[in-house]
């Protein structure tokens, strides 16, 4: 895919206060995810799925769960998730992005 400028981009809504956007190459994937809907109440339901992810937070504050276990990041924290292990996230500011890259590349994020 070469350069990929964030103003060039067109964003991808997830949903309502939830848009991404994404570079990918055969078998890694980068996806800019910006959350506008904080802060929530609750963590999103988790889910799971056959790649391995790891992710960056850039801005905001969230908790992710990871299996069983609860933790609080801020700016600059790492998380990863091994494939098929159940996780979710909470937004606990305003707003939030999150850069998450993916092994392999999740094909339903290019449809």
């Amino acid at each position: 895919m070469g350069v990929i400028k964030q103003s060039e981009v067109t964003r991808t809504t997830i949903s309502q206060g939830t848009s991404r956007y994404l570079a990918h190459l055969s078998n890694l994937m980068m996806v800019v995810i910006d959350f506008e809907n904080g802060p929530a109440s609750q963590p999103d339901p988790p889910h799971s799925h056959p790649h391995e992810q790891i992710s960056y937070v850039v801005s905001g504050e969230i908790n992710v769960l990871l299996g069983n276990e609860i933790t609080h990041l801020r700016p600059g924290d790492i998380f990863t998730v091994p494939p098929n292990l159940p996780h979710s996230i909470q937004l606990l500011t305003p707003k939030a992005r999150l850069i998450d890259a993916f092994s392999p590349i999740r094909q339903e994020f290019l449809k």
